[in-house]
């Protein structure tokens, strides 16, 4: 049976090669969220990828989630990949840097997911919300990335009331604490770093675990690191 897959914030590193990887499955239907499409005309030539605009920041995010989403009747998967940092002391920060961070990592995720739920509960399914290393309870924080961490920290915490709101049901939500991966997001973080593992690497990994895991998992906020950074 086809199942529905939504990665959001397949724009580039991670979610982009999620997008691949997913679609490599003709049984699969692969939806993908981007900020920008037109970087992805990789994905045109895919008989079972659609590409749609989506800006977690827009005033009608949820409007236009639920037109879009007309189209579909189910969603069997969805991962929340998307984020937004600044590196910046915590003191420079302007409130717009704040609200934001804010609103991309946690506030557009939570106004997505009440649009997306309602398309999982009958058949049940499995969210992946992927967060930081920096977000997880206990780790090494940095400086300049008191926005990015403490937003990301929001949607672990997300993720657990979320597992016991819909206890009851077939959906399963839990959570990716992400470590150091060669992305955009981590040269803006750490310039001049060299992570150790590639994003293809590690959506292999984030592939594995939405389409398998949640058969013994649910509410839990797990650490993926090799280093930080």
């Amino acid at each position: 049976m086809r199942k529905t897959i939504v990665v959001i914030g397949a724009s580039q590193g991670i979610g982009a090669e999620l997008v691949n990887l997913f679609a490599k499955d003709e049984n699969h239907l692969v939806i993908a969220f981007a900020r920008t499409i037109e970087q992805n005309n990789r994905w045109a030539s895919y008989e079972n990828v659609r590409v749609h605009n989506l800006d977690l920041s827009s005033s009608s995010l949820q409007t236009d989630l639920t037109e879009l989403l007309n189209n579909y009747p189910q969603v069997d998967y969805l991962v929340n990949n998307a984020g937004f940092l600044v590196n910046k002391p915590f003191l420079e920060l302007s409130y717009q840097d704040i609200i934001q961070s804010y609103q991309v990592n946690i506030l557009g995720v939570m106004q997505a997911l009440q649009v997306f739920i309602p398309k999982m509960l009958q058949q049940g399914g499995h969210v992946v919300n992927i967060s930081s290393m920096g977000a997880f309870q206990g780790s090494v924080k940095f400086a300049g990335l008191s926005t990015y961490s403490s937003s990301k920290a929001a949607l672990t915490n997300l993720t657990e009331m979320l597992a016991e709101e819909f206890k009851d049901t077939n959906i399963k939500f839990n959570c990716l604490c992400l470590g150091a991966v060669q992305t955009e997001m981590l040269a803006k973080a750490f310039p001049g770093y060299e992570a150790p593992v590639l994003p293809r690497e590690m959506a292999e990994f984030i592939v594995n675990f939405t389409l398998n895991q949640w058969k013994w998992i649910n509410g839990k906020v797990i650490p993926v690191s090799l280093s930080t950074p």
